[in-house]
């Protein structure tokens, strides 16, 4: 492995890189500590087939330079393939605390596969390497359980990035059907919910028996959950003639919860007063 100077311009990141590169103020952090010490830890690349190089370990290194204007980078290339150069990706990033859901589904199922064909290689027939060799950290059954994830039309992925849908009825979701699945995003968008895990598991098993639709979703993800409190709901066309026209249900519902905190401060007024 040797270390050198390369023009920026001539190392791209890794093909289907699962991690994305976020602007934050990490970022930030890294960005003013490398234009005040420079790039203290070498990337680490590997040779393209197209000519330059593609980056193994070092894309939040690699943006940060570009936003601090440097032109040349420290690299170490390594003469890998793009299984073993997958492997080290994937494993030089997990131990991060900021990954989302979506990042680690696509790092394990990306580890797997080329686990699989490292094994074909050296072997010479399909190996299946447990899932248990995936992650040092979680069970082989939980990193199935986050493989599932990719199985998710991505709008429903992002509810689980968000936190806005629970990791068990994510994971029932993804057996459902790609259609199904968009049927039941425009319910979570209607009703303004997520399934529970129990709704989740009647959805994937009504599913297999090929009785699933709009309908009957929408009957599912409507019906009172045993621990579910009493709401008060509005439908957006009884208020939507209150608002400017263009106003998102959300910049509606944040007018409504304004007025109502001055309307509660000004009771409490009234109470003072007396």
């Amino acid at each position: 492995m040797s270390e050198k100077l390369v023009n920026i311009s001539e190392i791209y990141p890794f093909e289907n890189n699962p991690y994305n590169v976020k602007d934050n103020e990490e970022m930030d952090l890294l960005i003013e500590s490398i234009k005040q010490y420079g790039v203290i830890e070498p990337l680490i690349v590997r040779k393209r087939e197209k000519g330059c190089y593609e980056i193994v370990s070092g894309h939040r290194r690699k943006y940060a330079c570009e936003k601090a204007g440097i032109e040349q980078v420290p690299v170490l290339i390594r003469d890998i393939d793009k299984n073993l150069a997958t492997i080290t990706l994937v494993d030089s990033n997990l131990h991060r605390q900021d990954i989302l859901p979506s990042e680690k589904a696509f790092a394990y199922k990306m580890k797997l596969e080329a686990e699989k064909h490292q094994g074909q290689k050296t072997c010479g027939h399909d190996v299946h390497k447990s899932r248990d060799n995936v992650s040092d950290g979680i069970s082989g059954r939980q990193v199935q359980r986050y493989i599932r994830l990719t199985e998710l039309i991505r709008p429903i992925l992002q509810l689980v990035d968000d936190n806005k849908m629970a990791m068990n009825p994510a994971v029932e979701i993804s057996y459902l059907k790609e259609q199904e699945q968009k049927d039941l995003l425009e319910t979570i968008e209607s009703e303004d919910c997520t399934p529970s895990y129990s709704q989740a598991i009647k959805m994937k098993k009504l599913s297999k028996q090929n009785k699933l639709d709009m309908d009957t979703i929408f009957n599912i993800m409507t019906e009172q959950k045993p621990n579910q409190k009493e709401q008060i709901k509005f439908k957006v066309e009884k208020v939507k003639d209150y608002f400017p026209k263009g106003y998102t249900t959300k910049q509606m519902e944040d007018v409504i919860e304004k007025l109502l905190k001055q309307y509660k401060q000004k009771w409490r007024n009234k109470d003072l007063d007396r």
